[in-house]
């Protein structure tokens, strides 16, 4: 059985939750890392944990933004 994880994600002093599996979130999360990864190559977008998980779905809204700093903060 896979461990659940729960990744939180801020933008505007608002906060959703999403719940799931590495595999689950990677999915649910698929078009941020599409986006990122587009922008800057280094965004990987099938991480194996969720510390990488988080990580490159900070770096991939921060390369997609218009300004280089997003707004949008994911964490655990």
């Amino acid at each position: 059985m896979s461990k659940s994880y729960t990744v939180k994600r801020t933008r505007r002093n608002r906060t959703s939750e999403t719940a799931g599996t590495i595999d689950e979130l990677t999915r649910y999360f698929s078009y941020v890392l599409l986006t990122g990864h587009s922008w800057n190559n280094k965004v990987n977008k099938t991480p194996k944990t969720i510390k990488s998980l988080i990580l490159n779905l900070n770096k991939a809204a921060d390369s997609s933004s218009a300004n280089g700093c997003s707004d949008v903060v994911y964490f655990q």
